[in-house]
């Protein structure tokens, strides 16, 4: 069994603990959390709350951590630091960070001999894997991502870090004309803004400054600054009411071109449809969780993000019913 440990328990953490359910080669041996654990509820009975401030006492009994942060503010700090300690897995998301978010990670894990892994889910994760295969298949032509409509979770948690904000939700939207245009083939030049908008729903503190708040969001680099952005202040009530889904989704499309006098074309399409941001991204990590195992067993040291992992690291199969089932 491997012995999983969860990190934070906010939408992930709980979609990661309905995961390893899933998984009966896994088992969960503890959630941490900055909260009072006595106020926290999980719904394993085998599996322990504790104080993260106690981590360190799990040493030597927890085989993969899985960090369940926020990329803003959470993961940059706590995934070093946990990676000197435990084999760890996050899903850090912040894509123009990642370079120095791999670099940080790889020196801790190699200071504690640990095997680590960034940077797990969706989007960077699944669609990174299919870009990769799309783009040394057909390698004259272009690469496009459409993500959504959906929820982001990293986007919205950046927005709640604002002074002055209660809750909000975060919805990025493919612009139609310019997935038509992939889609046929025509292979245009897109700018970022011509790609996504972002539309998002803020509850605001009584008395905040919602013009400093709005503006804080639509300059926000690496999130909204270079988005078509929309701000709408709603009370809670409202947010709750026709905000409390997380859905979300997206497209990795690939137009190229092969042939003597690259006469052919192709477009390689990979889709998600999601009903459950979170829940599904929690499944993404988890089967990583085994990859990050396996390596840690084999003696690996060191950073991976999901290029580095083999594809039957990932499944509770052996090679023989790979080979029987899925080849």
């Amino acid at each position: 069994m491997i012995r999983i440990g969860i990190y934070g328990y906010g939408n992930l953490g709980r979609g990661v603990e309905n995961a390893i359910r899933q998984n009966p080669d896994m088992t969960l041996v503890a959630v941490f959390t900055r909260r009072d654990p006595a106020s926290l509820k999980i719904s394993t009975p085998t599996a322990t709350v504790a104080s993260a401030s106690d981590v360190e006492a799990y040493v030597g009994k927890i085989d993969v951590m899985i960090i369940c942060g926020g990329s803003a503010t959470d993961l940059p700090v706590q995934t070093p630091r946990l990676a000197e300690l435990f084999p760890v897995i996050d899903s850090f998301d912040t894509h123009a960070n990642i370079p120095a978010h791999f670099a940080a990670v790889d020196a801790a894990a190699k200071k504690g001999a640990n095997t680590a892994m960034i940077s797990v889910g969706w989007d960077p994760g699944m669609f990174s894997v299919n870009r990769l295969y799309a783009s040394a298949v057909l390698p004259d032509g272009k690469d496009y991502t459409f993500w959504g409509k959906g929820v982001s979770q990293g986007h919205s948690d950046a927005i709640r870090r604002i002074e002055g904000v209660l809750d909000a939700k975060q919805y990025t939207v493919p612009v139609a004309e310019a997935l038509d245009s992939v889609r046929r083939g025509e292979n245009p030049d897109l700018t970022t803004r011509q790609k996504h908008t972002r539309e998002c729903f803020v509850v605001a503190a009584e008395g905040a400054d919602k013009a400093r708040i709005e503006r804080e969001i639509k300059e926000m680099p690496n999130y909204f600054a270079d988005y078509d952005t929309t701000v709408t202040f709603i009370s809670a009530e409202e947010l709750a009411r026709d905000h409390s889904g997380i859905p979300h989704g997206g497209f990795v499309i690939r137009s190229g071109r092969t042939g003597a006098e690259l006469e052919h074309n192709h477009i390689i399409e990979y889709s998600l449809k999601l009903d459950s941001n979170p829940e599904f991204t929690s499944s993404v990590i988890v089967a990583y969780a085994r990859a990050v195992h396996k390596l840690q067993t084999e003696g690996s040291v060191g950073c991976k993000t999901v290029f580095d992992i083999p594809p039957a690291y990932i499944s509770p199969l052996s090679g023989e019913e790979l080979r029987k089932t899925m080849l």
